[in-house]
């Protein structure tokens, strides 16, 4: 039986059901589809996917296809759609099926329902659970039935703790279907996006480029060798530096990093070296993300509304003041620092992030869905539940049973910027 793997956000060998799925098939082949669309201007002059997150897209699938190629395989990367691309391979290389992890968000669920319907009746499509930190049979509670407020959630998966389990890497994959190498034409650059390269920028707080490679090195880094994951619950609401939070959110949206491999790394760490109320930290933030990723399953297109899951009334505005916003030319130095970080380096802090999102918002009374568009576009950690999530969050018309977060601007710089350094570091 011959197999296409298709890879969406799952960009990694380790803890990767849909390979190890493949083993045993005669032939297999790994397949990534780059669709044109993600990187072209919309109607409201924004991308889906911008320069920075394209070119960790790009390391990630260079890194991937060099660690397939250990294993006597490789990875065929296409530009164009995949619903338009996967059958015609499929057909011209007589495989049999096609195995992939499966979606919760709408556009992408939307995507592979394109693919089955474009799929031969030969030719199985086969949807595996991945990306998730607990497989749906093992929660507490039904997926209808999840807890609409983060702390009931919580308390729920810890008195009831699914299982985690993360699967070890592929040892050998089987090679190609015969002829597939013709359909290869190497690996794409930004250019074949229609980018211009990124660059470096040698002030960013991300600590390394795309790929599962530099990703496991990292963690294990901040587990294991500077263990900086122990003072976590101290220096998370920093604005700038290496360690002073986790970094991993980029791999986890990617799929660089499973969130299973990194709570088994976790735990033995705690087990190794003592749980701290920091190592508690990383798993309670894990659990947001969860919780986050859960409820657009559940709540689909609703998570894009401008009232949000209840149908409230934030602000509607669209005008110049988010362009200044956007383009960090609000005359408000803190705020036009943190979107020039955001902008130059497609990384900004949590904490930084919050405050932004709470400007933009409540003082200058903008849709916070252009918001969570800007930050779709230049984000490289990018992740569509838990970006419109935190940004419903902020606006009040999500799971924030307090009805939104406003940030005073002079008193969180007073309190996380005093001296003016961060300022200082990305002012123009």
């Amino acid at each position: 039986m011959s197999v296409l793997v298709w890879f969406k956000s799952d960009l990694r060998l380790d803890d990767n059901p849909a390979l190890l799925a493949a083993q045993e098939s005669s032939a297999c082949l790994p397949v990534y589809c780059l669709d044109p669309d993600q990187f072209r201007t919309d109607q409201q002059g924004m991308k889906s996917c911008g320069q920075r997150r394209a070119a960790y897209l790009l390391d990630s699938l260079a890194d991937l296809h060099m660690s397939l190629q250990k294993l006597g395989s490789g990875l065929l990367v296409k530009i164009g759609k995949a619903e338009l691309i996967l059958p015609q391979l499929c057909t011209q290389l007589g495989v049999d099926q096609i195995i992939c992890h499966d979606e919760h968000a709408p556009d992408e669920q939307a995507l592979v329902q394109r693919l089955a319907t474009a799929l031969p009746d030969n030719i199985r499509l086969i949807l595996l659970q991945s990306n998730a930190l607990f497989a749906h049979e093992d929660l507490p509670f039904s997926r209808d039935k999840i807890p609409q407020v983060f702390t009931r959630f919580r308390n729920q998966v810890e008195k009831y703790p699914p299982a985690v389990k993360a699967l070890a890497a592929p040892e050998r994959l089987p090679g190609w279907p015969a002829g597939a190498s013709a359909f290869s034409a190497g690996q794409p650059s930004m250019t074949d996006l229609g980018l211009l390269p990124a660059g470096n920028e040698p002030r960013s707080s991300l600590p390394y480029v795309g790929g599962e490679t530099p990703a496991k090195k990292w963690l294990n880094d901040y587990l294991w060798i500077s263990q900086a994951v122990r003072q976590y619950k101290s220096t998370r609401n920093q604005l700038q530096g290496h360690y002073f939070s986790s970094k991993l959110s980029a791999a986890l949206a990617h799929g660089c990093l499973s969130p299973r491999r990194i709570v088994h790394e976790l735990q033995h760490h705690e087990q190794s070296l003592g749980a701290n109320e920091s190592t508690y930290w990383l798993w309670f933030e894990l659990l947001w993300r969860e919780f986050f990723r859960l409820n657009l399953g559940l709540h689909g297109k609703h998570f894009f509304l401008h009232g949000g899951l209840n149908g409230g009334s934030p602000p509607k505005g669209n005008d110049q003041r988010f362009c200044e916003w956007s383009s960090a030319n609000t005359g408000q130095p803190f705020i036009d620092a943190c979107m020039n970080e955001l902008n130059t380096s497609g990384f900004l802090s949590n904490r930084a992030r919050q405050i932004v999102a709470s400007y933009l918002v409540h003082d200058l009374q903008q849709d916070w869905r252009l918001g969570a568009a800007w930050f779709q576009q230049q984000l490289v950690d990018y992740d569509v539940a838990s970006n419109w999530g935190n940004w419903a969050y902020i606006a009040g018309v999500g799971h924030d049973p307090r009805g939104g977060r406003i940030f005073n601007v002079a008193k969180q710089v007073e309190q996380h910027d005093a001296e003016g350094r961060y300022v200082a570091i990305w002012s123009r």
